[in-house]
């Protein structure tokens, strides 16, 4: 018998501002689908039907002609997490060892800075995850390497610490390369480079970062 850990991904639909013709990622069989109230409309737009519709429902309205196959959690409008963050919390709950998030930029700065902590609080925890929209795509790296592909879509890649100094920071297949680089909170200058080698490659020794691959506009 194998002992080897199956992987089970969690695809999360969510609010903010996403460009559905930009996103070309799908879920894949055997992936657990959720949308988080107004992410049931990203959903749709896209064509996928959630196992999971959840939230308190205060920007999708009362749910109409839902699947009968969906599972809707009802949370009250007063409660200690955001929608997101409640469907995270269930998708680790149902066994996801990586997270997908659709969605999650969008005009409020507080629900974004939220979505970024959730990234950071899934990384240190060891489960991958990455949020994208079709313009923007995030990730957080809280220790060792990445290697990520160029994406026509995204012009600039970002590298902005979490913590009050992240060392040693190397960069290689970017426009402006680093090696063995330190970071500061206060000073973020690793900012607006460009993959130009098919692959990049990001680590760091310690400390961790958000790596953003940006859209030109």
């Amino acid at each position: 018998m194998s002992n080897e850990k199956t992987s089970k991904r969690a695809v999360i639909y969510t609010g903010g501002e996403c460009f559905p013709t930009l996103v070309f990622e799908r879920p894949r069989a055997g992936d657990l689908i959720l949308a988080a109230d107004s992410g049931y409309r990203t959903a749709q737009k896209l064509g996928i039907v959630p196992h999971i519709l959840l939230g308190d429902f205060d920007s999708l309205g009362e749910p109409q002609n839902v699947p009968e196959s969906v599972e809707i959690i009802r949370v009250p409008a007063e409660k200690d997490v955001t929608d997101t963050q409640l469907a995270v919390r269930i998708a680790l709950e149902r066994g996801a060892t990586e997270i997908f998030i659709v969605g999650g930029f969008g005009s409020r700065p507080d629900h974004l800075l939220s979505n970024f902590a959730i990234l950071e609080m899934l990384a240190r925890k060891g489960i991958p995850a990455i949020m994208l929209n079709g313009k923007n795509r995030a990730r957080f790296l809280a220790s060792g390497s990445v290697t990520i592909a160029r994406d026509d879509r995204f012009r600039y890649l970002s590298l902005i610490t979490a913590n009050k100094i992240t060392t040693g920071v190397t960069i290689s297949g970017c426009r402006y390369p680093l090696q063995n680089a330190t970071l500061h909170r206060t000073h973020q200058f690793a900012v607006s480079n460009e993959i130009i080698n098919p692959f990049a490659t990001i680590s760091t020794a310690s400390g961790g970062l958000w790596i953003l691959e940006v859209a030109e506009g």
